[in-house]
């Protein structure tokens, strides 16, 4: 049967990474496929790093690779993937928000032919009215922005062929990217599945409001041009309000009627001003993705791999 890959991106988890372990083996030993995990720690500060290296030490099939800091859940992805030899890669999360009895049914849609199966979220225990109000905003705002329609609700939790994670290998490598829209753009065979996410069996999110603010950007610049299109519509608007502008100057002229303009003029100028500087700031914010590529910085650095002591089960 095919191999199944399994990772795993663990950013200071240490209240839950066992529970997790123990479920994820759980669900996977009842499964016919062989199955690795790939623990991927992201710079962790909270002993997570001493509690993988144990469980890599006494499983064979789990191997952890440590991040030489913190890069990013989306970098420790990638790493996962850069370091997955499966036939079918699923990426996920320890905080149990992404529920390992989903393995099986993303593997059954894989095995039936499917390149790409993305997890999208039904509903979400733990999430507030502004979470999923900012979560339909945000999908509504990049699918009408960009020229790739995504799933909405679509999780970090997903499963990708080994051909699509070749793919992802070699190809994309953009060092600020939006992981589960890429898989949506590749254009193999793709599922969505429905899973509830249920709260957190431990800890608390990394995400503030703040970070998912500038994620999201993010995520629509590396997804669409249109923001820059802002500066054409802003140029169009203000040249119309020019127009009406002289026309009313020129009315209040030939007519020797009094212009009280002071107002108007000030109201104009900050107006343009403050659109001006927006645009200035959307296209400065491009051009540091376009400086980010250039120097081609590696999009993380590996301090340790850890894998199992006996060598003959080592990959």
């Amino acid at each position: 049967m095919d191999a199944i890959s399994i990772v795993v991106s663990v950013y200071n988890e240490a209240e839950v990474v066992e529970q997790f372990h123990t479920e994820l083996m759980r669900q996977t030993s009842l499964m016919d496929s062989p199955v690795d995990v790939i623990y991927v720690d992201d710079g962790s500060t909270d002993g997570s790093e001493r509690l993988l290296d144990a469980l890599a030490h006494e499983d064979p099939r789990v191997a952890v690779v440590h991040l030489s800091r913190n890069y990013g859940h989306e970098a420790a992805m990638i790493a996962g993937i850069d370091h997955a030899g499966g036939q079918a890669v699923i990426c996920m999360d320890a905080d149990l928000q992404n529920p390992p009895a989903c393995i099986p049914d993303m593997v059954t849609a894989f095995r039936s032919g499917h390149d790409v199966v993305s997890m999208v979220r039904r509903s979400r225990a733990d999430g507030t009215w502004l979470y999923r109000w900012a979560s339909r905003s945000f999908y509504r705002i990049i699918n009408r922005l960009s020229d790739t329609s995504l799933t909405p609700n679509a999780s970090d939790f997903f499963l990708v062929s080994r051909r699509v994670a070749d793919i992802l290998r070699h190809d994309y490598r953009e060092r600020s990217r939006f992981l589960r829209g890429i898989i949506q753009l590749v254009g193999f065979p793709r599922v969505a599945i429905e899973y509830d996410a249920p709260p957190r069996a431990a800890g608390r999110s990394k995400y503030s409001l703040f970070k998912l603010l500038a994620f999201s950007v993010t995520a629509i610049a590396s997804f669409s041009k249109g923001p820059l299109k802002l500066a054409i519509y802003a140029g169009v608007f203000f040249a119309l309000l020019s127009l009406l502008l002289i026309a009313y100057s020129l009315y209040m002229w030939l007519f020797h009627l009094p212009v009280s303009g002071y107002t108007t003029l000030v109201v104009f100028l900050s107006a343009f001003a403050s659109i001006l500087f927006f645009i200035l700031g959307i296209m400065g914010y491009y051009i540091g993705f376009i400086f980010d590529e250039v120097k081609q910085r590696p999009i993380y650095s590996v301090r340790q791999v850890v894998h199992s002591p006996n060598p003959d089960c080592q990959s």
